[in-house]
């Protein structure tokens, strides 16, 4: 029978034979754990955060573009509004060089009607003023004059009165202006009166 009290026999290497403590060569130290799992993502590295989040993110930037919108209908109506003013004013105000450049031919008008005893002479040096005042003003807003004696007959500019035998014009030539006819910037502003040589 086995005396508790008994240690047990150590063997040859002075070790016991009892049960062997494990060893911690090369492993761990007693207590410590060894770590299993790797190092947490912090919140916010790379994630592309909550569906709330998002949906914040989204009406944001809805609610931008929406303004945006807003104003650039706003101005394109500005511009519209401009623009038929601008039109408005233009045709409200088309004749207004052309007024202005009648405006001496009147004064000078006025000027011979306030001569009390006027002259034969003095009537006919006013009038030739006047009419090169009103030359430079038609002159000036491209309105030029029909004259198209000898030319040949253009429906387009002339209108005919008669028909009339001449020999020294050709068939179908003008042969004289009874009104002249007036040009505005190559239109026809008014046809010009005339006969024309009949005759083949």
């Amino acid at each position: 029978m086995t005396d508790p009290n008994t240690a047990p026999d150590a063997g040859p290497n002075g070790r016991s034979h009892g049960t062997d403590a494990p060893s911690h060569e090369g492993g761990p130290a007693p207590g410590a754990t060894a770590s299993a799992h790797p190092a947490e993502t912090e919140p916010g590295d790379g994630a592309e955060g909550s569906p709330e989040q998002r949906l914040v993110e989204a009406e944001t930037r809805a609610a931008e573009y929406h303004e945006m919108a807003l104003r650039a209908r706003a101005e394109m109506e500005n511009l519209r509004k401009r623009g038929q003013l601008d039109v408005a004013a233009a045709h409200k105000y088309a004749n207004e060089g052309f007024a202005e450049s009648l405006l001496p031919v009147r004064d000078s008008l006025e000027m011979a009607l306030k001569v009390e005893t006027p002259t034969v002479e003095n009537l006919r040096e006013g009038v030739e003023a006047t009419l090169r005042l009103l030359s430079a003003a038609f002159d000036r807003h491209k309105l030029l004059a029909i004259d198209p004696v000898g030319e040949k007959f253009d429906p387009n500019r002339h209108q005919a009165i008669s028909m009339v035998p001449a020999g020294d014009v050709p068939a179908n030539h003008v042969v004289s202006v009874l009104q002249k006819g007036y040009l505005i910037n190559d239109r026809v502003l008014r046809p010009a009166l005339v006969t024309v040589r009949g005759g083949a």
